[in-house]
C-alpha cells in the first residue's frame, strides 16, 4: 500500500453499510491532455490559463512535486516549475471525457450525483446484489476507467457523503480508502480543522486561536465556545460533521442555482469600451449556456475585481425571467455604470441566478415589444455556432476592423448588430 495510507482503511476493511462512494478523477484535465499526447507521460504538465493572469486548472503529479496546485496563478506555477509543459484547457476533449466518466458511473447505479466534470457521489446500496460489496464496486469502476478511458481515479467508500469525499482525497492518486462505520471517528478526529466542509482560511484561523487544530478537538470543544466564535449555524454544522454525522442522501437531480462566466484581463483595464465589450461577450456566453441548459433566470449579477484585489458584487432582480443575452447585458451594463468604478479592473464576471425551467416559465412581453426578436435571433445564432463554430457569428461590437475584414471573407459568417433587434418576420 502506498506510503501514508493506513491499513485499517484499506481494501480488506469492513465495508458493511458503506454504500456511499465518492469517485474523483486524478488530475483530470492534465490526464486527458497526456492521454491525447502520450509523449507527455511522466512529465510535469500544467493545464489552465496560459497568459500572465491565467490560473492553473489541473497539474500532473509530476508538477505537483514542485508545489504546483490547482487555482494557483500560472505565473507562480512557472516560477515553481519552469520546465513544466503549460497547456490551455481543451474544452471539447474535457467534455467528451467527462461524459464517458459519468456514463461508467451510471452503468453501476442510477443514483449518481455529479459535483463537477470529474467527480461524483454514488449510492451503491441497490447495486450490491449484482456487483458485489461496495469495495468491489469501487475496484470495478477503477478497472473500467483504466481499460476503457485510460484514466485513473480515486475512490472513498464510507457510510456518509462527507466521509466518502475525505476518503477519496486520502486515496489519491489511483487508490481506494474504505472507512468502516465503526472507525469513522478514528479516521476523522486526527484530521486538521480545514478538512471539514465550510472551514476556509478565516474560520480555520479563528479555530486555531481557540486552540482547536484537529477535528477531534472541535468534537470535544464546548458547543458554546464554537457558537461564540463562529455563530449558531456554523457551530452546529461543524459540531455535527466532527462527529461524522451527515444525513444527506445522494441526489441524482442537482438543481442548478446559477449560470455564469468570468474574464480575467491580461493587464489591468480602465478603458470603458474594453470593459463594455467584455461584459457583452460574457453576457453572450451566459445567455448561450442558459439556453443550452433549458433554464431562465430573474436575478442578474456582476462581479468586478479591482487591481488591488478588492471584489465588488452587485445584482438586480428583473420583472421577467430571461435567457436573452441582450437583456442580460442591458442589466449588467446598468449595474456596472452605477458602480462608478474609476480604478483599474482585473476581472469582470456575469451571472444569472434564481433559475427555473424555461419550458414551464411564461414570458411576459413588455409594452411595445415585438413577439419575435432578440431571443429568436440568439437561438438562430446558437444553431449557426453549433454547426460552424463560435467564430462564425459574433456581435459587431465585439469585432475590431481586422476582425470585420476576416468575417467578410468567412463563408459562414454572420455579424449580429448590437443596437437594434431583428425585424420580426
Amino acid at each position: 500500500m502506498p506510503r501514508g495510507r493506513d491499513p485499517r482503511f484499506g481494501l480488506d476493511a469492513d465495508d458493511a453499510g458503506c454504500t456511499i462512494l465518492h469517485v474523483d478523477m486524478d488530475a483530470f484535465f492534465a490526464s486527458v491532455a497526456v492521454r491525447a499526447d502520450p509523449s507527455l507521460r511522466g512529465k510535469p504538465v500544467v493545464v489552465g490559463g496560459v497568459g500572465p493572469r491565467g490560473v492553473v486548472s489541473s497539474a500532473s503529479y509530476e508538477a505537483r512535486r514542485f508545489g504546483v496546485r490547482s487555482a494557483m496563478p500560472t505565473a507562480r506555477a512557472r516560477m515553481l516549475c519552469p520546465r513544466a509543459i503549460f497547456l490551455p484547457v481543451d474544452g471539447p476533449a474535457i467534455g467528451e471525457a467527462s461524459r464517458a466518466v459519468m456514463s461508467i458511473f451510471r452503468d453501476v447505479t442510477p443514483l449518481v450525483e455529479p459535483l463537477s466534470s470529474d467527480e461524483a457521489f454514488l449510492d451503491v446500496a441497490g447495486a450490491q446484489r449484482l456487483l458485489g460489496r461496495p469495495v468491489e464496486i469501487a475496484q470495478l469502476i477503477r478497472r473500467r476507467m483504466l481499460e476503457e478511458q485510460r484514466l485513473t481515479c480515486s475512490v472513498g467508500v464510507a457510510p456518509t457523503k462527507f466521509v466518502a469525499k475525505l476518503g477519496s482525497t486520502r486515496a489519491k492518486p489511483d487508490g481506494v480508502v474504505v472507512v468502516p462505520a465503526a472507525l469513522v471517528l478514528d479516521f476523522l478526529h486526527p484530521l486538521p480543522v480545514d478538512a471539514l466542509w465550510g472551514v476556509g482560511e478565516r474560520a480555520a484561523e479563528t479555530l486555531r486561536r481557540l486552540g482547536l487544530t484537529t477535528v477531534g478537538e472541535i468534537a470535544r470543544a464546548p458547543i458554546g465556545m464554537l457558537r461564540g466564535a463562529l455563530g449558531e449555524a456554523s457551530a452546529t454544522h461543524l459540531h455535527e460533521l466532527s462527529w461524522g454525522r451527515d444525513p444527506r442522501a445522494v441526489s441524482p437531480e442537482r438543481e442548478e442555482k446559477s449560470i455564469g462566466a468570468e474574464m480575467t484581463f491580461d493587464t489591468d483595464v480602465a478603458d470603458p469600451l474594453v470593459i463594455r465589450r467584455s461584459l457583452l461577450a460574457l453576457s453572450e456566453k451566459v445567455g448561450a449556456r442558459l439556453r443550452a441548459s433549458g433554464h431562465v433566470g430573474r436575478t442578474i449579477a456582476i462581479k468586478v475585481r479591482l487591481a488591488d484585489f478588492r471584489t465588488v458584487n452587485r445584482s438586480r432582480t428583473v420583472s421577467t425571467s430571461t435567457d436573452v443575452a441582450r437583456e442580460i447585458f442591458e442589466t449588467v451594463w446598468n449595474l456596472f455604470t452605477a458602480l462608478g468604478a474609476r480604478d483599474h479592473i482585473r476581472l469582470v464576471g456575469v451571472r444569472v441566478e434564481g433559475l427555473t425551467d424555461a419550458a414551464t416559465t411564461s414570458r411576459q412581453l413588455s409594452l411595445g415589444e415585438p413577439e419575435r426578436g432578440w431571443r429568436e435571433a440568439e437561438a438562430a445564432t446558437d444553431a449557426v455556432i453549433a454547426r460552424f463554430g463560435r467564430a462564425s457569428v459574433r456581435p459587431a461590437s465585439l469585432l475590431g476592423q481586422s476582425d470585420l475584414r476576416r468575417t467578410e471573407n468567412h463563408p459562414h459568417s454572420t455579424v449580429v448588430p448590437l443596437s437594434d433587434p431583428p425585424t420580426p418576420s
